[in-house]
């Protein structure tokens, strides 16, 4: 089909696509093809009948819908993408005026779609914004090297007393009185010492205690305990430690270097861990600050979007909001009856980040139109080669996946009219106020008076023991 421009008003994009006499034929003959198994006809076994056939039982025109749906389906996003039009809304399709649609003829298409409202730049270089900026952590290295070890920690039996984060291995019977209960008995039972996973009471009791010794550990079931026989009662396990486990950390020395990276020396992964963490503040910081900047852009620089616009974002933001619910093993259903809401209530909450997103994207868009910004060939190829380094792929099966280019090109247009106007930003940090001081000597009795601490609340039994 072939189009034809035909102009823009009230943010009202119009054009014509015409049909000639060819391509309207080989698309009803598609729709013939597609539908002659649904259409039955005397003395015909289905599918079989011919389409003369069919056109003369049923009318000429049987098969007129379906191939004009077929072509507008098929041939509106090419124009699209031919025009360069980017439409914000489904689009409104008339024939033109007078048109008739018969067999053997071709056709034209009036085409009326929104687009993003013109944007008036006001302000866009040398924008004034205020950016707090992160530094590395002074033990950075120190917590990066700890976590390392920890996660190379391994598992050795210790000769010592039981103490906490000890792992047990024992044998237990539960007794009532003199009647061993059902259920509490185990052998071979692994336990983390502190990690609260029996009943309330058994753990602590256990410390202190040595490979091979026995001990009876007495407990209380809490009142509200699931087997129903044994709420509230006093209970008796006779155990048996059979294994002392300890996690053992591996010495933070040139040989460690070499087992968890590819440094022969601890010095050269310090060095690596300093670089990477420098590296990670100063892209924090970047982020930041073109948040910060193209915040100020918008603040600058009003855009009134249409409706249609913030609803659509809105609806994308829901869509990243429930992937990442999923991720966490959440569906919405479930998110929303726990927090006792709706998903209407959370799109409302979206409405206003939606709406600066989309002011956003499109001053950004003004930005890279004012000033001419173009794709080359080369920039295209390495986001190419970039996408498929970080999805693992070949280039051209990347290539082959994402098809038309003008996403894409867009994309890197939209990254590069962000580092014009963040270059040429000037950015501060926020000044710091000095707080005023209001201290008294604190009394002797408070400084002695030991904190309270949440953790020290008494651990819940979700498992019997």
């Amino acid at each position: 089909m072939t189009p034809v421009y035909v102009g823009k008003e009230n943010n009202q994009v119009k054009f014509s696509m015409e049909c000639t006499a060819e391509e309207f034929e080989a698309a009803i003959q598609k729709a013939y093809l597609k539908n002659r198994g649904k259409i039955a006809v005397a003395g015909f076994r289905k599918g079989k009948a011919p389409r003369k056939i069919i056109e003369a039982r049923y009318g000429s025109g049987i098969f007129f819908d379906d191939a004009i749906d077929s072509l507008l389906n098929e041939n509106y996003p090419k124009v699209l993408d031919e025009l360069k039009i980017e439409p914000i809304d489904r689009p409104s399709i008339d024939f033109a005026e007078g048109e008739k649609i018969e067999q053997g003829k071709g056709f034209k298409v009036i085409v009326t779609v929104a687009v993003p409202p013109e944007v008036e730049l006001k302000e866009y270089k040398g924008l004034k914004a205020e950016r707090e900026l992160r530094k590395v952590e002074a033990d950075a290295v120190e917590q990066s090297l700890k976590n390392l070890q920890m996660r190379n920690a391994r598992m050795v039996e210790s000769a010592e007393p039981v103490k906490i984060d000890d792992t047990v291995v024992l044998d237990y019977k539960g007794f009532i009185g003199d009647l061993q209960f059902d259920g509490g008995t185990a052998e071979d039972q692994s336990l983390v010492i502190g990690s609260n996973t029996f009943i309330p009471g058994f753990e602590p009791q256990l410390i202190g205690a040595v490979k091979g010794e026995s001990r009876d550990v007495t407990v209380t079931f809490p009142q509200d305990y699931h087997a129903e026989d044994l709420a509230g009662k006093e209970a008796v396990f006779h155990c048996t430690i059979k294994e002392i486990k300890r996690e053992e950390l591996p010495e933070l020395d040139d040989e460690f270097a070499k087992d968890v990276s590819e440094f022969d020396t601890l010095e050269e992964l310090k060095a690596d861990i300093a670089k990477k963490a420098q590296e990670r503040v100063d892209q924090e910081n970047e982020t930041a600050g073109k948040n910060a900047v193209l915040a100020k852009l918008v603040e600058l620089n009003p855009v009134d979007v249409p409706e249609v616009m913030i609803n659509d974002e809105t609806d994308n933001m829901l869509n990243e909001f429930a992937q990442q619910m999923q991720y966490q093993g959440l569906n919405m259903d479930d998110y929303c009856k726990y927090l006792n809401t709706t998903v209407e209530d959370i799109k409302k909450n979206f409405a206003e980040d939606a709406k600066k997103r989309v002011q956003t994207r499109l001053l950004v868009d003004a930005v890279a139109d004012a000033e001419k910004i173009e794709v080359s060939a080369e920039e295209l190829e390495k986001e190419y080669e970039d996408l498929a380094k970080a999805y693992g792929m070949e280039k051209d099966k990347v290539k082959e996946l994402i098809g038309s280019t003008s996403m894409l090109e867009k994309d890197i247009r939209s990254r590069k009219a962000i580092d014009l106007i963040y270059g040429a930003a000037k950015l501060t940090e926020p000044k710091k106020t000095a707080k005023k001081s209001t201290s008294k000597k604190t009394s002797k009795k408070a400084e002695a008076e030991p904190k309270a601490d949440a953790a020290e609340a008494a651990p819940e039994a979700d498992k019997e023991a």
